[in-house]
């Protein structure tokens, strides 16, 4: 079935109390995007942010992000007052989030709640106490993590007293005793979210929206996971790193990126059965429809560079863990289930991964238009077994793309796509999209909205604006939704109850 849908980040939308949440408006998104005739609502990773804000590094790769959960539903239910909600200065910009000043209010909401819940026997119920077990697999060491990094001025772990970092039992068992109610708090907040996940994914569902979730291929260093788990990683006797992740230098950055993040010691994951891996792909099967791997690639070969390291250019491509690791997740939970994010430069063994795995890839338009050469990001090389974009999280916004192209390649798009002006070319990359074979069209909405770079999600390797842009609510509107209805309706892509 041709479908269509749309890039929208949770953290985007609009509402109060300083960041797009699993409230009110996200259900009235999905509305939206019912209205616009779209089946699919892709959103970021869903983890809890640390330093520099990305959801490409959590502090796990299991829990949610408690700056989703919504404080007015928190209100309705009694946890909260309105008047303590609207005490917390979140920032004055309802267009821009703030996350230092989240991070100072939001979770002395929470321990308010949690007070308040425990009082009103919430704690002890038996609806929570299914949550805690089902998900104590993850769930126990990422509570006692965050409570412990808390108590220690929430530095990265390295720096915790050494019991406590190399997790000897004698350590284990103090903190959990003196950190008892911080803990309890933290799983708490995860119980939160889930269950507000829960409640806005059948919604969407109900109404015929899929969702595709994003996962990181890697995790942070400073995470539940790396310090519950060091023997999965590439680290030395003392914990630190021995090699971190990252790219090589291309045409678009002379010293590569250098991402940081620990390495997997893929061995030992294939001698569990790829155990970890497993429990990772159910929890995202339980939040998500269809997961779309971040770079995909690095299952293949992966860009290793020595710890320590101020760029990426010393670092060397090593062998990932192959189809071994897909065979296992497939055997498990099928292969209808995830997108392979195959971008950057791609070999014919990361081609050969892929086909094997039976996943679909990606194309990118603002890739396809060089004038110099014959991109493989062109909508003729779109087949049915490709999800097609636009544009990423990643890139610039389209309308500042086309704004800054160079003249030969604004050319050679206007002659492509039969345009005559470079202001037309927007529009233009939205149609050839939806054109294409591809099964699945997915557009940023900041690309219906012909935004600029204002409204860019991500700059790669910086810091300090990334993550942070929301929508105005007004404009998700009925023009709005007609203009997106339009293409999906003109190309095949409405549900099948609107198609006929």
């Amino acid at each position: 079935m041709r479908k269509a849908g749309i890039l929208f980040p949770v953290f985007s939308l609009p509402g109060a109390y300083g960041i797009g949440t699993l409230g009110k408006e996200a259900f009235a998104f999905v509305d939206f995007l019912k209205e616009a005739g779209q089946s699919i609502w892709q959103i970021l990773p869903l983890g809890p942010t640390g330093y520099g804000d990305s959801p490409y590094q959590s502090f796990s790769s299991f829990a949610g992000n408690p700056y989703f959960i919504d404080l007015e539903a928190l209100i309705e239910e009694g946890l909260l007052t309105k008047a303590q909600c609207d005490a917390v200065n979140f920032g004055d910009d309802p267009f821009d989030i703030d996350y230092e000043k989240l991070y100072f209010g939001r979770f002395k909401l929470y321990r308010k709640a949690y007070e308040a819940a425990k009082k009103k026997g919430m704690i002890a119920s038996s609806k929570y106490k299914k949550f805690v077990r089902s998900n104590a697999y993850w769930l126990e060491d990422y509570a006692l993590y965050m409570a412990v990094k808390d108590s220690f001025g929430g530095v990265n772990f390295m720096e915790w007293d050494e019991d406590i970092r190399k997790r000897e039992k004698t350590a284990m068992a103090s903190y959990k005793k003196k950190l008892s109610e911080e803990i309890e708090c933290y799983k708490f907040q995860q119980y939160l979210f889930a269950t507000q996940w829960e409640k806005l994914k059948k919604y969407a569902n109900k109404k015929g929206i899929e969702i595709i979730g994003d996962i990181p291929i890697y995790v942070a260093f400073d995470s539940a996971d790396t310090w519950a788990n060091p023997g999965l990683f590439e680290l030395d006797k003392e914990g630190f790193p021995t090699k971190v992740a990252g790219c090589p230098p291309d045409c678009f950055t002379a010293d590569g990126q250098l991402w940081g993040n620990p390495l997997y010691k893929w061995p030992e994951h294939k001698k569990t059965g790829y155990a970890w891996w497993l429990g990772r792909m159910k929890k995202c099967f339980e939040l998500y429809d269809i997961v779309r791997i971040d770079h995909f690639r690095g299952f293949d070969e992966y860009w290793a560079v020595p710890y320590g390291d101020k760029t990426a250019v010393g670092g060397k491509w090593l062998k990932g863990p192959g189809y071994s690791l897909f065979a296992a997740i497939n055997k498990e939970f099928g292969t209808g289930r995830i997108i392979a994010e195959d971008l950057g430069f791609i070999t014919d063994s990361v081609r050969n991964l892929i086909k094997k795995c039976g996943y679909p890839g990606m194309k990118i338009l603002q890739f396809a238009f060089d004038a110099n050469g014959d991109s493989e990001h062109l909508p003729h090389y779109c087949d049915k077994n490709y999800v097609i974009y636009t544009g990423t999280h990643d890139n610039f916004t389209l309308k500042a793309w086309i704004d800054q192209m160079g003249k030969e390649d604004v050319k050679f798009a206007k002659k492509y796509l039969n345009v005559k002006k470079r202001k037309q070319l927007p529009e233009a990359y939205i149609r050839a999209a939806h054109q294409t074979a591809s099964e699945t069209c997915v557009i940023p909405i900041q690309d219906y909205m012909m935004l600029g770079n204002e409204a860019r999600i991500n700059a790669p390797s910086t810091l300090g604006t990334n993550w942070r842009w929301r929508i105005n609510k007004n404009e998700l509107n009925e023009e709005l939704a007609k203009f997106i209805k339009s293409f999906a309706k003109v190309y095949g892509r409405l549900p099948k109850k609107e198609a006929k």
